[in-house]
């Protein structure tokens, strides 16, 4: 019985000799619009319809940003749905799909994808 608590405890002691121990990890600060386009051009999907400077499914970003501005339009509303399209009425039920997405993102997020779209 001896035997066994003595190699436990060799065991326990050697095992905690070999962890390394890792620094923390440096967490890279980006800026609103960094995060804005990797949240555009990744998690958001909005690149599947959305270029920067070319109409494709929806408007382009340069236009969003134009219109949004002119009209002091709430982008974050309405990612949220909780705002009426002021950019081509017509696109609205495409655009809705995607609702689950940016439903879901944070205000943090919400607030990058918006400062994305008014760098143009």
């Amino acid at each position: 019985m001896k035997n066994v608590v003595v190699c436990l405890i060799a065991i326990v002691v050697l095992s905690c000799k070999n962890q390394e121990t890792k620094p923390p990890e440096t967490v890279t600060s980006q800026t609103p619009v960094q995060l804005g386009k990797e949240l555009f051009e990744g998690k958001g999907n909005c690149v599947a319809c959305h270029l920067v400077n070319q109409k494709v499914i929806g408007p382009s970003i340069q236009e969003m940003s134009k219109i949004y501005k002119a009209q002091n339009g709430n982008i974050i509303n309405f990612l949220k749905n909780d705002a009426i399209p002021i950019i081509d009425p017509s696109q609205y039920e495409i655009m809705q799909t995607n609702f689950a997405i940016t439903k879901a993102m944070s205000e943090q997020e919400l607030k990058a994808l918006e400062a994305y779209i008014y760098s143009y």
